[in-house]
């Protein structure tokens, strides 16, 4: 008998994974590229300035605090809260203004900061009750909301100083205010995620607590920290968005959540941790905007937008459930 071949196990090069991570990295992105190209054929007025300049306003919000929320998703934690973040946020700043007077940019900064303070809570109620963050910031989504509530009596203010508007309705060069925000957030996201220890551990937590913990890294410490970047960066979206409609509205920002959750996930987020970046993160944002003003260019219903967009968010996390499979392979 001729002895049997002795089967090797096949070796994935490193360059092969290394190639194989960068297009998908890449996949968001050349999505966009395409969507961009048929929406322009389709529509003689999706290539102009002017609304190419309002699909970076319309998404300026969801994109910056996207960027928390990819910090947050990172660790395999999960941010429910922050569309009543929005909301009280807002209603605070102009609450502010209104009624105790205070100057425009100390009533900014409040209600930024209260947005933190909410952060805070989240990352506290998560660490020491160890409530999974799904039960902790849902049960935050509806305090933050019913304060909001409390504080307007259910009434939206009004009569905000005409400064106030310059945040969320003024222009620089010709751009609108809140994309200039938006860059700024995104290059201190992408810094912080790739240059810092705080980016660093975010991956290492959500990749394996356990190891983690054995390494030294104060888990509880960092989920604090990551989930007050997030309230924080909520809370200025509130600001801009009570800015862009001059009113304190207290039920603004109602499905945020699911739309951030969304632009994470479209652009390459795990939802199971230690995977994912800012950059995806505003691709997710600007991908999911591009559709909703090409359905509109193209009279498409605001109805069929939702559907459309609810089955991209199927196929990304699909995606991500069968890369994971093949990798533990």
């Amino acid at each position: 008998m001729e002895p049997q071949a002795v089967t090797q196990p096949v070796r994935v090069k490193p360059y092969s994974r290394t190639i194989r991570r960068a297009a998908e990295r890449l996949a968001p992105f050349l999505f966009l590229i395409v969507i961009g190209i048929v929406l322009s054929i389709l529509s003689p007025y999706f290539l102009t300035v002017r609304n190419l300049l309002t699909v970076l306003l319309q998404m300026s919000i969801i994109g910056i605090i996207a960027v928390g929320e990819t910090f947050v998703m990172l660790t395999a934690g999960i941010d429910l809260s922050v569309g009543s973040v929005v909301g009280l946020a807002g209603v605070l700043s102009t609450l502010l203004m209104v009624q105790l007077h205070w100057p425009v940019w100390p009533a900014v900064f409040a209600g930024i900061l209260a947005g933190a303070v909410v952060g805070c809570l989240n990352g506290v109620l998560i660490t020491t009750t160890k409530l999974p963050p799904f039960i902790a910031t849902l049960g935050m989504m509806s305090v933050a909301r019913g304060l909001a509530l409390i504080l307007t009596g259910g009434v939206a203010i009004f009569n905000v100083p005409e400064g106030f508007n310059w945040l969320g309705g003024g222009h620089v060069l010709g751009i609108p205010v809140p994309v200039y925000f938006l860059a700024a957030v995104t290059v201190f996201g992408a810094f912080v995620l790739n240059r810092t220890l705080l980016g660093q551990y975010a991956f290492a937590i959500g990749s394996n607590p356990e190891t983690a913990r054995l390494s030294g890294i104060r888990i509880a410490k960092y989920l604090v920290c990551i989930y007050t970047i997030q309230g924080l960066l909520a809370g200025l979206g509130g600001v801009i968005q009570a800015s862009r409609i001059v009113t304190g509205q207290p039920t603004a920002g109602l499905g945020y959540e699911l739309d951030v959750i969304a632009a994470c996930v479209i652009g390459g987020t795990s939802l199971f941790g230690g995977e994912g970046t800012v950059l995806g993160a505003i691709i997710g944002a600007a991908l999911m905007e591009l559709i909703r003003n090409g359905a509109d260019l193209l009279n498409i219903s605001a109805f069929w937008q939702d559907v459309i967009i609810g089955i991209i968010i199927w196929v990304a996390v699909a995606w991500d459930g069968y890369r994971r499979r093949v990798l533990n392979r």
